[in-house]
C-alpha cells in the first residue's frame, strides 16, 4: 500500500511540475509579445550586413495561432521580399553608409539571386557603396557579389568560376541487381523524373534539354557579371574554361576581384572608407528587414492588391508554409476575392510541381477569381509542371530570365518488388470477388491490364493539361504538346514560345497588377496566413529546449540527409498521377 502511494504521490507531483512549466512558459510568451524590449534600433554611420547563409524562402509567412490569442500574431520578416524590401529601405535611409556582403555558401534559388541582385543594382543608384569580402567564393555567391564596388578574396581562399553543370542518377542495373523497382507510366519524351529508373544513362532527349536550359542560364549571368565588371562575355567564357579563379592570384589577375586580403583588412578598409574617426555601426539583413517591414507604408488608400504565395511541391491536401495544398491556396484565392479592397491579385509561384489532382483544384479556383478581379502571376525558381499549371490561365504571366518552367508533362510510379520477393521466399496470393477487385500489389507483377489502366489515367491528364495551356495562354493544343512532351525551359526561352508574356520580378507583375485594375495608390495584403498548432509554437519559443519531431530530426541528422529525409517522405506521400519537374534542379 505504501509503494503504491509513493507511486500516486510522484505521479502527481510530476503532472503539478509540467502544469507549473506550462503556465509559466505561458506567462514568458505573453510577456515576451507584448515587450518593446527587442525593437530594432538602426543607429547612425550603419552598414548593412547581407550574410545570406540560411535558406531563403520568398514568404517567410503569416500565422494564425487559433484560441491561443496570447500568442504575438506578427508576421515574419526573412522572407525573400523582406530583403528585398529591406535593401529598398536602405537605399533613402541616411542612417545607412553601404552594404558588406559575407557569403560563402548562399543558399537561394537562382531566380531569387537574380532578385536579389537586380535590389542591390537600384541600391547602388544612391552612391552608397557596396563591398564583398570570400574566404571560398561559390560561382552563385560570385553572381551576387559581382555587383559590389570592391570584391576581396581570402589569400588563401579561391573563386568558383567554371560554368554551371548538372549530375542525374541512374538506378536501372541497381534495380535489377537487387529485385526493387519502379513501374512507370509517362507522357512526354522529356518528362525525365523517372528516366533514372528506365534507363542506365541519359537519354539524348534529356541531354538536350538540360544542355539547353543551363546554357540560357549561363548567359544570363556571364552578361550580368560582364556588365558590373565591365568584361565582356567572351572573356568570361575563356576565364571559366581556364578556372581563372581557382586561387586569388590568378582571380586578381584575371580581374574577377579586386582586393586580396584578409577579413581584418576587408573591415579595415571599410572603416577607412568612412573615416579613421567614425565608429562604424553594423546591423544584420535580417534585423534591418524587421525594422523596415515595421514601417508606416506610404499608401493611405483602402485599395490593396493581394499577393498570394505558392511556394513548394504540390500535395493533395491543406498545405503550410513549406508545401503547396488546395486547402491554404484556394482559401488564400476565396479571401481576396471576397475582399472588396482587393482590386487584382498577384499569384507568386515558385514550385516544381507535384499532384495532379490539387493543380486542377486551383486551377478551378484561379479560374473563378480572374472572372471577378484581375490575376496576375510572377514566376520564382521554378513554375514548372503543376507549378505551371496552376499559372497558365492568369490574365499575364511574369517570369525571370531565369526561372524554370514548362515541363508540360505527366508521369505516375508504382514500386515493385516481385524479384525480391522471389529472392527472400516470399509469396503473396489475393483473392477477390471480381475481375478487377484485387487491386495492384507490390509483390507480383504489374498485368497488361493493369499498365493500360494507369496509362490511360495518365493520357487523359496530359491532354487536360495541354488543353487548359492552350486555354489560357489562347493557343492550339497542338502547338502546346509540340513545346510540352515534359520539355523544361529558362524564362528567357518561355517568353520566345508563348509560355509567359513578359521577363520581370514580383514588383513587375505588382505594378501590371494595378494597371489592370486601374488603381494607383495601394497597399499589399500578403498571403496565404497559415495555421500553427501547440507543436510549433513549443518549438518556437522555447529556443528549441522544447523540441518538435521535426525539429529532434534536423538536429540530429544535419539539413543535408534531413533534406534527403523530407525528399523521400514527399516521394511516399506522391497519390496519384503527378504534375512534376522532371528532377531536383540543382545547378553546379
Amino acid at each position: 500500500m505504501n509503494f503504491l502511494k509513493r507511486v500516486l504521490s510522484t505521479v502527481v507531483g510530476i503532472g503539478v511540475f509540467f502544469a507549473i512549466c506550462f503556465f509559466l512558459l505561458i506567462l514568458l510568451i505573453s510577456v515576451s509579445g507584448g515587450s518593446d524590449s527587442d525593437t530594432v534600433v538602426v543607429k547612425s554611420n550603419t552598414v548593412l550586413e547581407l550574410n545570406l547563409d540560411r535558406p531563403i524562402e520568398d514568404y517567410a509567412g503569416k500565422f494564425d495561432y487559433g484560441d491561443l490569442t496570447f500568442f504575438p500574431n506578427e508576421p515574419s520578416y526573412d522572407g525573400l521580399f523582406d530583403i528585398i524590401n529591406a535593401i529598398h529601405y536602405a537605399k533613402n535611409d541616411a542612417k545607412i553608409k553601404g552594404i558588406s556582403i559575407k557569403n560563402n555558401s548562399l543558399q537561394a534559388g537562382m531566380a531569387q539571386t537574380k532578385a536579389i541582385r537586380d535590389a542591390l543594382v537600384d541600391f547602388k543608384e544612391s552612391g552608397k557603396f557596396i563591398v564583398a569580402y570570400g574566404d571560398y567564393i561559390s560561382q552563385k555567391d560570385y553572381y551576387l557579389n559581382s555587383v559590389a564596388d570592391t570584391i576581396y578574396l581570402n589569400p588563401v581562399g579561391a573563386l568558383d568560376f567554371k560554368g554551371l553543370a548538372m549530375e542525374r542518377m541512374y538506378y536501372k542495373d541497381f534495380q535489377e541487381k537487387y529485385g526493387i523497382k519502379m513501374e512507370v507510366i509517362r507522357h512526354g519524351k522529356y518528362k525525365s523524373a523517372v528516366e533514372g529508373y528506365l534507363n542506365q544513362e541519359m537519354s539524348e532527349a534529356n541531354r538536350e534539354q538540360i544542355s539547353v536550359f543551363l546554357q540560357s542560364i549561363w548567359d544570363e549571368m556571364r552578361k550580368e557579371i560582364g556588365e558590373s565588371r565591365n568584361i565582356t562575355s567572351d572573356k568570361l567564357n575563356t576565364l571559366a574554361d581556364e578556372l581563372s579563379g581557382r586561387n586569388p592570384k590568378l582571380a586578381l589577375a584575371s580581374k574577377l576581384i579586386d582586393r586580396v586580403g584578409y577579413e581584418d583588412e576587408y573591415e579595415a578598409g571599410i572603416q577607412k572608407a568612412m573615416g579613421q574617426n567614425s565608429d562604424v555601426n553594423r546591423i544584420d539583413i535580417y534585423d534591418y528587414s524587421e525594422y523596415a517591414g515595421k514601417k508606416p507604408k506610404s499608401s493611405s488608400g483602402s485599395d490593396r492588391i493581394a499577393v498570394i504565395y505558392a511556394q513548394g511541391q504540390i500535395m493533395y491536401g491543406q498545405g503550410d508554409e513549406l508545401t503547396i495544398g488546395q486547402g491554404v491556396i484556394n482559401n488564400a484565392l476565396i479571401k481576396a476575392r471576397e475582399d472588396d479592397n482587393v482590386k487584382a491579385i498577384v499569384l507568386r509561384v515558385n514550385s516544381p510541381g507535384g499532384s495532379a489532382l490539387a493543380s486542377e483544384l486551383i486551377w478551378r479556383e484561379i479560374e473563378m477569381t480572374k472572372k471577378v478581379k484581375p490575376v496576375i502571376v510572377s514566376m520564382g525558381d521554378l513554375a514548372a509542371s503543376g507549378g505551371y499549371y496552376i499559372a497558365c490561365n492568369a490574365d499575364k504571366i511574369f517570369a525571370e530570365p531565369t526561372t524554370i518552367t514548362g515541363s508540360i508533362g505527366v508521369f505516375g510510379t508504382v514500386p515493385n518488388m516481385h524479384e525480391l520477393a522471389n529472392n527472400l521466399g516470399i509469396n503473396a496470393e489475393q483473392v477477390g470477388t471480381n475481375k478487377n477487385a484485387v487491386d495492384y500489389s507490390v509483390f507480383e507483377p504489374m498485368t497488361d491490364e493493369q499498365r493500360a489502366l494507369i496509362k490511360e489515367g495518365i493520357e487523359d491528364i496530359y491532354d487536360l493539361f495541354t488543353q487548359r495551356v492552350a486555354d489560357g495562354r489562347n493557343m492550339a493544343q497542338t502547338a502546346v504538346d509540340e513545346i510540352g512532351q515534359g520539355r523544361v525551359w529558362t524564362g528567357n526561352d518561355a517568353l520566345k514560345i508563348g509560355l509567359v508574356d513578359e521577363i520581370g520580378g514580383l514588383d513587375m507583375a505588382i505594378e501590371a497588377a494595378a494597371a489592370a485594375a486601374d488603381i494607383e495608390d495601394y497597399r499589399i495584403k500578403e498571403l496565404p496566413i497559415y495555421e500553427k498548432d501547440f507543436e510549433n509554437i513549443l518549438d518556437q519559443y522555447t529556443g528549441g529546449f522544447i523540441q518538435s519531431k521535426e525539429a529532434i530530426l534536423k538536429e540530429e541528422l544535419g539539413d543535408k540527409h534531413y533534406m534527403l529525409l523530407q525528399k523521400m517522405k514527399k516521394m511516399t506521400q506522391m497519390e496519384g498521377p503527378q504534375l512534376l519537374l522532371p528532377y531536383d534542379i540543382e545547378i553546379k
